[in-house]
């Protein structure tokens, strides 16, 4: 549990920072799932429209992150901006299942 008698600055640190790098870790894995692999249970163009998304996202995390960081921590972020982010990786969660289920189904085949 968070200490609530920490200043906003530090709480913004505490909080803040770990969630932004989280979000960079988890769009760097959608961008590298969506980048090499063709998921059968989307079309090409549902597939790069999805990858448009992620990299927009990485983007926007990327320049919040140097915001935070040029502000030293006094800039916080807005539910906004974070609740999409969210969605995306919730939507990327879900389709990486749906690809590890499929993936489990078919193994790879040996070039004997």
């Amino acid at each position: 549990m968070r200490d609530s008698n920490l200043p906003e600055p530090e709480l913004l640190k505490t909080v803040l920072q770990p969630l932004l790098e989280d979000f960079q870790y988890w769009f760097a894995r959608a961008r590298h799932l969506l980048e090499t692999e063709q998921l059968s249970f989307l079309d090409a163009q549902e597939q790069l429209a999805l990858l448009e998304r992620v990299k927009e996202a990485q983007e926007q995390v990327k320049a919040a992150k140097m915001l935070f960081h040029v502000t030293q921590g006094q800039a916080g972020i807005d539910m906004a901006a974070i609740k999409p982010w969210h969605q995306l990786l919730s939507e990327y969660w879900q389709l990486a299942m749906q690809f590890r289920g499929e993936q489990a189904n078919y193994p790879k085949q040996d070039n004997i």
